[in-house]
């Protein structure tokens, strides 16, 4: 599965007037060259690494004219939602992102005076972080158009099929999450 395949809805046994996707042109491929081949897996894989790649070539404009990239806007939102204060520690495991590269995030995030650092009275290796008012104001400003801007990308989905289609992808998303889990301990 090299090709990094993908596409949007439509494709490989989609109904008439849908165009077809670019696995679904990959997928014939394959079954010209290996019929006997099941490529039920690159279906679902391919389009959902086809999605991701296009929805990151995007890089989420409302975000982009704020001047935030999508990880420093993970780490305000973390830091907006939670409502309380988080360690470097914490934000990194609430994005799902290295240390290293939240210390650099958070580095330039405070030089635009967005986040502020505070040192724990029990353990100067400890610093807590928060918002400072003018981070908050970004966030609860950016957020909303950010979330009209998802809502015109998913679009061409009808209310039922996004529901469908999210609740699909939680379930995908929460048994990867605990078989690739313990793959990693």
């Amino acid at each position: 599965m090299g090709e990094g395949p993908g596409g949007l809805p439509g494709g490989a046994g989609s109904g008439a007037g849908r165009r077809e996707d670019t696995v679904a042109g990959v997928v014939r491929q394959w079954q010209a060259v290996r019929p006997g081949l099941d490529t039920g897996p690159m279906e679902i894989i391919g389009r959902i690494n086809r999605c991701a790649a296009l929805l990151q070539q995007a890089e989420d404009a409302p975000l982009r004219r704020a001047g935030l990239s999508r990880p420093e806007f993970d780490l305000l939102g973390a830091l907006r939602r939670t409502g309380h204060e988080l360690t470097p520690g914490d934000l990194a495991r609430e994005t799902f992102s290295s240390g290293a590269a939240v210390t650099k995030r958070l580095k330039q995030l405070s030089e635009r005076g967005l986040v502020e650092r505070r040192g724990d009275s029990r353990d100067r290796r400890v610093v807590h972080l928060r918002l400072t008012d003018a981070g908050r104001d970004l966030v609860d400003s950016v957020l909303p158009v950010q979330l009209a801007y998802e809502t015109a990308v998913l679009s061409g989905l009808d209310g039922p099929e996004q529901g469908e289609l999210a609740a699909l992808l939680g379930e995908l998303l929460s048994q990867l999450e605990g078989r690739l889990g313990a793959l990693r301990t």
